[in-house]
C-alpha cells in the first residue's frame, strides 16, 4: 500500500475556552481526535454539514494552524511543532484552492503576474521563463491568452477558480487541499472544474484533499471518503463502496437528504430530529446519538470506535447490524 503524503493522528483543534473576562467559557471543539491519511496520488474526500470540522482538518494538515493535540505529518516527517518560518521548504510540497478565489487573489495583480510569483517566489524559475510557465498553465487551465493580463475582478467566477488552481499546480506541489472549490458556481461550470481537477491530478499525481458537503461531487472525483460530523469521523471508506452501501446511520441520512443522482444509495428520506448540538458542548457517548433515528441506550456511554467493516473500510456504531460485518 501506498505511504501516506499527509497524515493527522489523534488530531485534535480547539477554539477559545476559559478567559480572564470569560473563565467559564467552554472550548470549541472542532476536531476531536481525528486519524487521517492521504497517499500519494490519492484523492479523499472530506464529506459532512456546516461545522463539522472538515476545513478545519484541511488547515491543520497543511498546518496553517497548529492542532491543540495529536501530529500532523508530512511525507513521513512530523510538523506538528515545527515554526512557521522552517516550514518554508515544504510550502511549495503542499498548496490550497480556497473556496472562495477572489478572496485568495491580489486584486491588483494580473493573472498571469499572481501565478508567475509563486512561480519565482519558490525559486523554480525566473523571468521571462516563470512567465512562459504561467501562461502555459493557465491556458492548461482553460484560460485564454487574451485574460492573462486581466485582474480578478474582470473574471467571472469560475474562471477565478481555474486561476486559483493554476497557482496552486504552479509550483509543482505533491498535495493539495480544495476547500469546496465549487460550492460557489452554478452546476455546469462546478462540473467543469471537477472534470478539470480530476484531469490534473491523473496529468500530475497529485494527492488531493476534497472538502465538499456535495456527495455527488466527491463521488465523481475521490476514490475514498470520510464523513464528519461534528469533529469526529463516522465512517470511511472506498467512494464507490460507503456511497452504495452506507453502513452508518448519518451517512444514511446525508445521502437520503443528497439531489439523485445515479449510483447513490439514496433510499427513503432520513429526517433527522432536533438541532446540530453545540461543539461548546457535545453529547455523551456518541455524538451523533441525540438525531440518530436507531440511538440506543449504550450510545450515550461511550464514544464508539472506528471499526473495521472490510479491506480499508471503518465505521464508528455501535449496533448490531454495523459491528456484524
Amino acid at each position: 500500500m501506498t505511504a501516506p503524503i499527509a497524515e493527522g493522528r489523534a488530531l485534535v483543534m480547539e477554539f477559545g475556552g476559559p478567559s480572564l473576562l470569560a473563565p467559564r467559557r467552554r472550548p470549541v471543539r472542532a476536531v476531536a481526535g481525528v486519524d487521517i491519511a492521504i497517499r500519494r496520488g490519492e484523492a479523499l474526500g472530506l464529506v459532512g454539514e456546516s461545522g463539522s470540522g472538515k476545513s478545519t482538518i484541511g488547515r491543520l494538515l497543511l498546518r496553517l494552524a497548529r492542532p491543540t493535540a495529536g501530529q500532523v505529518l508530512f511525507d513521513g516527517q512530523e510538523i506538528t511543532d515545527v515554526p512557521r518560518p522552517a516550514l518554508r521548504p515544504l510550502r511549495r510540497r503542499m498548496q490550497m484552492v480556497f473556496q472562495d478565489p477572489f478572496g485568495s487573489l491580489n486584486p491588483r495583480m494580473a493573472i498571469g503576474t499572481a501565478v508567475a510569483e509563486g512561480i519565482a517566489l519558490h525559486g523554480l524559475a525566473r523571468g521571462r521563463e516563470a512567465r512562459d510557465r504561467a501562461a502555459a498553465l493557465l491556458h492548461r487551465v482553460g484560460l485564454a491568452p487574451g485574460l492573462h493580463g486581466r485582474r480578478p475582478a474582470a473574471l467571472s467566477g469560475g474562471q477565478r477558480q481555474r486561476v486559483a488552481i493554476a497557482r496552486a499546480l504552479a509550483v509543482e506541489p505533491d498535495f493539495v487541499v480544495a476547500d469546496e472549490p465549487v460550492s460557489a458556481l452554478d452546476v455546469s461550470v462546478g462540473a467543469e472544474i471537477l472534470a478539470l481537477l480530476r484531469e490534473l491530478r491523473s496529468e500530475r499525481g497529485l494527492a488531493l484533499l476534497f472538502v465538499s458537503h456535495d456527495l455527488h461531487a466527491v463521488r465523481s472525483l475521490c476514490d475514498r471518503v470520510a464523513v464528519l460530523y461534528l469533529g469526529r469521523v463516522m465512517e470511511e471508506g472506498p467512494a464507490d463502496a460507503v456511497l452504495h452501501a452506507p453502513r452508518h446511520p448519518y451517512t444514511r441520512a446525508l445521502l437520503s437528504a443528497s439531489p439523485g443522482h445515479p449510483g447513490e444509495a439514496r433510499g427513503p428520506r432520513i429526517i433527522l430530529r432536533g438541532e446540530i448540538p453545540s461543539p461548546a458542548a457535545p453529547p455523551s457517548g456518541c455524538v451523533f446519538r441525540t438525531r440518530c433515528p436507531h440511538a440506543l441506550p449504550a450510545c450515550a456511554e461511550a464514544v464508539p470506535a472506528l471499526r473495521a467493516m472490510g479491506p480499508d473500510r471503518r465505521a464508528a456504531c455501535i449496533r448490531d447490524e454495523v459491528m456484524a460485518a
